[in-house]
């Protein structure tokens, strides 16, 4: 794998950190994060404008209805954190296996966690109707006489998110500390000497300093995978907690597990491409890394379809009535051509990642990851309004169609998400340097 990183045009330990560094420090920018940047702005500015509309004229602008009264917003907050999920998912479970490749997506997949679970904790709180109330879901003094509602999934939510937020802060932090002070002695400004300086606490690269760092950051590596873990079945226990039919199943705690590592590697496919672009190198991230995380894909696909397969299985062998409604709605219902386009996203289209020239296009790689990520918003959408909509009273039957501030939500917290990556390509070092650096050959091992 070391080869497969090392194919830059300058193989040296100085050249690397040139590559990464020169971006940040030196190097003018690319057109293409110009018209990434100005398209997440606007974006951006739509989000911040459907905000400000929810909270003057409340949440009846969504689609919501009183039988689907999760939405868009559930929806959202379920796919982002999944993808949020995935990064250090990814980049502990790397760390702990040893995998030289991982030096060269864990910074940008790391970042990806932070701004996805960041836009994700947001629509608990937009879709609360009061979002002035948002403090009711954590811990406060009784002075109102009402404790929170403990057996609400909204308080599993918070500390979940919480919890995993704070630890992904430090996990990406504490790896970037090197870098920061890679940063702080090239810069050649005072003012990124300072700025860089502070973020690198006082790092000199001592051998005492690398014997501390290996053995938190690698201590923190080990207590992420459980985290992760736990976080997201906390959000599958969201819906199997609830009486509702077609959620009541013990699959969905490691079902959601495994759809988070599947949409998050396929995003982390699409920002790879970004980073390739950006950084202006092909020997950082190479058609190695590309075809090690398309292999991953792949098993996270056939995993999907297995899980699939057993929700209908159990719906309609060991479910009651009412859960056989409900798949026999999900297969033919009104929102059974979206159903069936999630299982081509999802189970048909990844299967081209069998033959190695897909997993090597970076065409095909694109095409199947943006597959994958709309059919995984498909199946987020879906898994709310197929049993909202055929709950368990016929009179309570209703369909659910969204409306223009819910698209434009979507929407903005897209484009946020790019604002927000383009800004952390343009200050942090988007690669890993010092751990690409122990794969130089003769190199001074960091």
């Amino acid at each position: 794998m070391s080869d497969a990183v090392l194919r830059s045009p300058d193989r040296s330990y100085a050249g690397l950190t040139r590559t990464v560094a020169d971006p940040v420090l030196e190097r003018a920018l690319p057109r293409g994060w110009w018209w990434a940047f100005l398209i997440g702005l606007a974006l951006t500015a739509v989000m911040v404008g459907t905000m400000t509309w929810l909270f003057l004229q409340g949440i009846g602008i969504f689609g919501n209805n009183t039988s689907v009264v999760w939405g868009y917003p559930i929806a959202n907050y379920v796919w982002w954190i999944g993808i949020g999920n995935a990064g250090t998912l990814i980049s502990c479970m790397l760390l702990l296996t040893r995998q030289k490749w991982r030096s060269s997506v864990n910074r940008f997949a790391e970042a990806m966690t932070l701004f996805a679970a960041a836009i994700a904790g947001l629509f608990p709180i937009l879709h609360l109707g009061r979002p002035f109330y948002a403090y009711w879901l954590m811990p406060y003094p009784n002075t109102m006489g009402a404790w929170p509602q403990w057996k609400s999934p909204l308080v599993w939510d918070f500390f979940a998110i919480l919890s995993y937020l704070i630890f992904s802060i430090l996990f990406w932090y504490t790896g970037a500390i090197p870098d920061f002070a890679t940063l702080r002695d090239r810069a050649k400004t005072r003012g990124a000497q300072v700025a860089y300086g502070i973020l690198a606490l006082g790092w000199r690269g001592s051998a005492r300093h690398w014997a501390a760092y290996e053995k938190f950051y690698h201590t923190m590596g080990a207590l992420g995978l459980p985290l992760v873990v736990s976080v997201h079945s906390v959000v599958g226990m969201d819906f199997a907690a609830g009486p509702m039919p077609g959620w009541a199943e013990t699959i969905f705690p490691p079902y959601f597990v495994v759809g988070a590592m599947f949409s998050g590697f396929a995003m982390v496919v699409l920002l790879a491409v970004a980073v390739r672009g950006f950084l202006r190198d092909t020997g950082l991230v190479t058609m190695t890394h590309f075809d090690a995380m398309a292999k991953i894909i792949l098993a996270g696909s056939v995993v999907m379809t297995l899980s699939y397969a057993t929700e209908a299985y159990q719906a309609w062998v060991a479910g009651d009535e009412a859960d056989r409604t409900v798949a026999a709605f999900e297969f033919t219902g009104a929102y059974a051509a979206f159903y069936w386009a999630q299982i081509a996203c999802n189970c048909l289209i990844p299967q081209a990642f069998w033959w190695p020239w897909a997993r090597r296009s970076i065409p095909m790689l694109v095409f199947v990851a943006l597959a994958i990520n709309v059919g995984m918003y498909l199946e987020r959408i879906l898994l709310i309004i197929n049993t909202l909509s055929r709950s368990h009273l016929p009179s309570q039957w209703k369909l659910y169609a969204p409306t223009v501030w819910d698209w434009l939500l979507l929407s903005g917290s897209l484009g946020f998400f790019v604002f927000l990556f383009c800004l952390f390509l343009r200050f942090v070092p988007a690669v890993s340097m010092h751990e690409v650096r122990q794969l130089v050959p003769g190199g001074e091992g960091r």
